[in-house]
């Protein structure tokens, strides 16, 4: 890190970074909720998830073409293949997670899958053989543990489906999918700006999904205007302006805090279900939820400490 650097982390950060993080939050925890939207009006999950990240290539394929050519075109064939994997457990963390949304409440849904630090951490210790700092093994405990009081069945469970247990199973999919694009995403983006990078994952995920819709010959027209609306609302709004904005403040944060206050989406996100779509959460599955929550903020600040 350059002296430059340190400074700005070190430096009281203004006012607008606060503001812009706290838009980032919003935005993200619109997500669930445009997309719960886009499901109302029958538009299939495989098709919101296909069309969001179709919709969010499109919108950056101008800009990156036109300032990153070069750059694209400099990369080998190793940086390229990594580019589709990572693109490849995008694609699946999306599919796994819009589907969990059709069988459990959003607060469920959004807090498995915000664990994806947990797992994080887990893909580190078997595949890349890292010791864990002691606050991040608390961590992982902590978090697990409400991921188990969240599967405990209870009578009354908010669910849209009948099969609550499989939103949970989709909803830790996507947080591991996640995890694994995260990994890879570390050693691609060192080699990549920002949005060259963003462009090709998404790209690659998008084409997946794409292949996947045709493959399960799934319709992708004759669905509400409405629907669609939604489809690009997810785009433009929690895809592209959300995550811009955290990597705006990292200028101004460290990315641990960043992380956390990532960690506020699922709040944001079960307070405008609870007025959109009535959903009242158990008083087990608020536990669980603050519970996952808590281990993925000391897991994040263990992170913070062992770097």
């Amino acid at each position: 890190m350059t002296q430059e650097q340190i400074t700005s982390t070190e430096a009281q950060p203004p006012l607008r970074a606060y503001l812009v993080i706290a838009m980032g939050v919003l935005a993200v925890s619109l997500a669930a909720i445009f997309i719960r939207l886009a499901q109302d009006e029958g538009i299939p999950s495989l098709v919101i998830a296909a069309g969001r990240m179709t919709v969010a290539t499109l919108l950056l394929t101008p800009l990156t073409l036109r300032r990153y050519s070069a750059e694209i075109r400099s990369l080998g064939r190793p940086e390229l293949l990594l580019a589709g994997i990572s693109g490849v457990f995008l694609a699946a963390h999306f599919a796994t997670w819009i589907l969990s949304l059709e069988y459990t409440s959003v607060l469920i849904s959004v807090v498995l899958v915000n664990s994806h630090p947990i797992w994080v951490a887990l893909l580190e210790i078997f595949f890349l053989r890292a010791r864990l700092a002691r606050l991040v093994v608390i961590g992982l405990v902590i978090g697990i543990l409400g991921s188990i009081i969240v599967a405990v069945p209870s009578g009354g469970v908010v669910a849209l489906g009948d099969n609550p247990l499989l939103g949970i199973v989709l909803a830790i999919t996507g947080a591991i999918t996640v995890a694994v694009y995260f990994v890879i995403g570390r050693k691609l983006r060192g080699k990549l700006s920002l949005l060259p990078y963003i462009w090709l994952v998404y790209g690659c995920s998008a084409i997946v999904l794409l292949l996947v819709v045709a493959l399960m010959r799934i319709p992708v027209t004759g669905y509400s205007v409405q629907g669609y609306i939604w489809i690009v609302a997810m785009a433009l709004v929690p895809q592209l302006l959300g995550h811009s904005s955290f990597n705006y403040v990292l200028k101004y944060f460290p990315a641990t805090y960043v992380g956390i206050a990532v960690q506020l989406e699922p709040v944001f996100s079960a307070i405008i279900a609870f007025f959109l779509f009535s959903e009242s959460p158990l008083p087990l599955q608020i536990v669980g939820s603050a519970t996952i929550l808590a281990g993925v903020v000391l897991a994040s600040l263990g992170q913070s400490q062992k770097s």
